[in-house]
């Protein structure tokens, strides 16, 4: 009566009991992967615990249960807790005695298995919408590793101070070998009737025993050690929850009036997210320097100025550069402090006067940015988040078949941080992108007298990254008095060599183009796209076999040509060289071009086909209403290319076609473009 669920688990890599194990840990730190109304877990407490009379905690499991981060620093301090707690607690259960409710597998507290493991954490809660946020929940885990099961016990804290267990809701996650490679993973509680779901930390039954359940049985055989720290494993995630909680309610209003084309509430959530981790991270630098001031910064390279924004607001002096100004920069005001400029690697960008330098996904900058916070002081710190893969003079170059280009970027730019004397550390931050790993350099592995040896390293590092080593007399790197060396690679010297000796550490660095181009097709003349477009869909429906489909919307049943599908590179071969060559200078070239154009044309697994807009699905009623009133207000707004160039028309019927079937059907785009600049 009490099994919520049951799934059977083969394992034939003989990864279990271990996986279980590893899997219950997972759902323990970081159960906002499984429940996505969870925006973490803190854990406050963890150690073994006696099924004795004196009931006393040991010292923290902190190894064993993979704990870290903050929580983890923290832990330490809570055994006392851990043991007053475990005494109140088990005088609630059966008889006073500490026996689980049936039908609970019981703790076996014989001979050596007499200790079990606990640990104590803190449910937090996502923000809701609507209305204030779901308060923080308190769970016990208790893991028995002989019996294979770890118990869920939720804590409710009376008038008194004093912790209640909430007996009705009350797990148990069981591991049972069966024979051989088969096991099962089991969910059970002893009073499914009494069951109290709130939606959030305590969600109904049926998802424990459906989704948590397959979740766990999954990872417990499929457990792989990431490649990345865990996320926001060096700061506290129940300050991180509570501050990005505040701050996102604080700048929500700027997805509203967002001015520029990129996706509003990645960007704007995601540098609240960024913000969020750097406000939490500088508050414990303070504490742990005994810092009253809050730090100083320079985000280098920018972009649209809104990570500045909210720092500024939130009390630290600084200012943001780009080689671009943005439109939005406009809407900040004076008090965000904004510059356009463009920023070479050398002696007249050092910044001594300021406590950190940030990299928000700042491409060509990102391996400098180390190198410019070590020559700038000695108390100057650094937070880069890489996006773009750039070495010192260009695009980075992979050096190893073995780790994934990413992996492999982020330890070159980890070991630029330690070749510069810094203390990297690496953290996972929780944002809408596939690129999140943040590398922090803020305590330095050398005394200052030892300032000129490490720029020596520094400078030696640097030129050996170069394709041609040279020999190097000053910062300038890879810069030879008696060499063309860069003459040769198409980089002119400077003209006044006297003036610019020891001010650019890399002749030939390109930095970012003042005008963003746009390379996507959609600068290209219109009546060159018209006339690609109707050579490659003549080219489909010419080529042969000819495939057809009944019209069914005729009456006399014409077949419509939806021609062949042929690939990228067969439509390639049959477009004129001239056209090729223009196509090759945009971004992704002929494939881009077909994309764009989807009323016509299908690109899929690297083949091209005819669009037949019966076969496309209708939209879903839970589309967003942005989209849907978009969809309404381009309705009709443009020709339809099939009613104009197919030899059979078009496969809808007028009043079915999105598209204009004709001029007399044509209607004003209703569509208003965002103003270019908002006062």
């Amino acid at each position: 009566m009490g099994l919520v669920g049951t799934t059977v688990v083969r394992d034939g890599g003989a990864a279990l009991p271990r996986g279980f194990w590893a899997a219950v840990r997972v759902w323990l730190e970081k159960p906002q992967v499984a429940n996505r109304r969870l925006c973490g877990a803190a854990i406050e407490a963890e150690g073994t615990v006696s099924l004795g009379e004196g009931g006393e905690a040991s010292s923290p499991l902190i190894a064993a249960w993979g704990g870290g981060g903050q929580e983890g620093r923290e832990v330490s301090a809570g055994a006392a807790e851990l043991s007053r707690l475990w005494r109140e607690v088990r005088g609630q259960l059966l008889a006073g005695h500490g026996h689980l409710p049936p039908p609970l597998t019981p703790w076996d507290g014989t001979g050596r298995r007499s200790e079990l493991r606990a640990v104590l954490r803190t449910l937090l809660p996502r923000g809701r919408p609507v209305g204030p946020p779901a308060p923080p929940r308190r769970e016990l885990a208790v893991q028995d590793v002989y019996n294979g099961t770890v118990t869920f016990l939720p804590l409710e804290e009376d008038s008194e101070g004093k912790y209640q267990i909430k007996k009705c809701n009350i797990y148990q996650i069981q591991l049972t070998h069966i024979k051989d490679e088969e096991w099962s993973v089991s969910v059970l509680t002893p009073f499914p009737e009494d069951w109290f779901s709130d939606g959030i930390a305590y969600p109904k039954l049926a998802w424990l025993g459906n989704e948590l359940l397959s979740k766990l049985a999954k990872w417990s055989v499929e457990q792989k050690p990431s490649e990345f720290k865990s996320t926001l494993s060096l700061i506290s995630v129940a300050k991180y929850s509570k501050v990005y909680q505040d701050l996102k309610e604080k700048y929500k209003e700027m997805v509203k009036v967002w001015p520029e084309v990129t996706d509003p509430e990645k960007f704007v959530y995601e540098d609240v997210a960024i913000a969020t981790y750097l406000l939490i991270l500088w508050e414990e630098e303070r504490k742990e320097k005994g810092l009253t001031k809050k730090q100083s910064f320079v985000d280098l390279g920018c972009g649209n100025g809104l990570l500045v924004h909210i720092l500024n607001n939130e009390g630290h002096s600084g200012r943001g550069i780009d080689v671009r100004r943005r439109k939005i920069w406009d809407m900040y005001g004076p008090e965000t402090h904004l510059e356009e400029s463009t920023i070479v690697p050398g002696d007249s960008h050092l910044f001594p006067d300021t406590d950190w330098l940030i990299g928000n996904h700042s491409d060509e900058l990102t391996p400098w940015i180390p190198v410019i916070a070590a020559r700038s002081s000695y108390s100057c710190c650094y937070f880069v988040l890489p996006c773009c893969f750039f070495d010192f003079h260009g695009k980075y170059s992979r050096r190893q078949s073995k780790k994934t280009q990413y992996r492999e970027y982020l330890d070159f730019v980890a070991q630029v941080g330690f070749v510069c004397g810094f203390r990297v550390e690496e953290d996972c931050l929780r944002i809408p992108s596939t690129k999140r790993v943040c590398l922090i350099g803020k305590n330095r592995t050398y005394p200052p007298t030892e300032c000129a040896l490490i720029d020596k390293q520094i400078t030696q590092y640097i030129n050996n990254r170069q394709t041609c080593p040279v020999v190097t007399h000053d910062r300038r790197v890879g810069f030879n008095h008696h060499s063309d060396v860069f003459k040769e690679a198409g980089s002119e010297l400077p003209e006044n060599e006297t003036e610019t000796a020891g001010t650019i550490w890399m002749p030939g660095f390109q930095p970012r183009e003042k005008v963003e181009q746009i390379r996507n097709c959609a600068s290209l003349p219109r009546d060159f796209v018209d006339d690609v477009v109707l050579s490659v869909a003549n080219l489909l429906l010419n080529a042969t076999p000819q495939k057809s489909c009944s019209n069914m919307h005729s009456e006399n049943m014409n077949t419509w040509n939806q021609g062949e599908s042929l690939s990228l590179k067969e439509v390639a071969e049959h477009l004129n060289k001239e056209t090729l060559k223009r196509l090759k200078s945009e971004y992704g070239g002929l494939q881009t071009l077909l994309k764009n154009n989807h009323q016509v044309f299908e690109v899929l697994n690297g083949r091209v086909h005819i669009r037949d807009w019966r076969k496309e699905k209708p939209s879903r009623k839970t589309k967003p209403e942005v989209k849907r009133r978009f969809s309404a207000e381009a309705f009709k707004t443009r020709l339809c290319w099939f009613f104009l160039h197919h030899p059979d028309g078009c496969s809808l019927p007028s009043e079915s076609c999105p598209y204009a079937h004709g001029t007399e059907e044509l209607r004003q785009s209703q569509i208003i473009k965002k103003k270019k600049h908002i006062q």
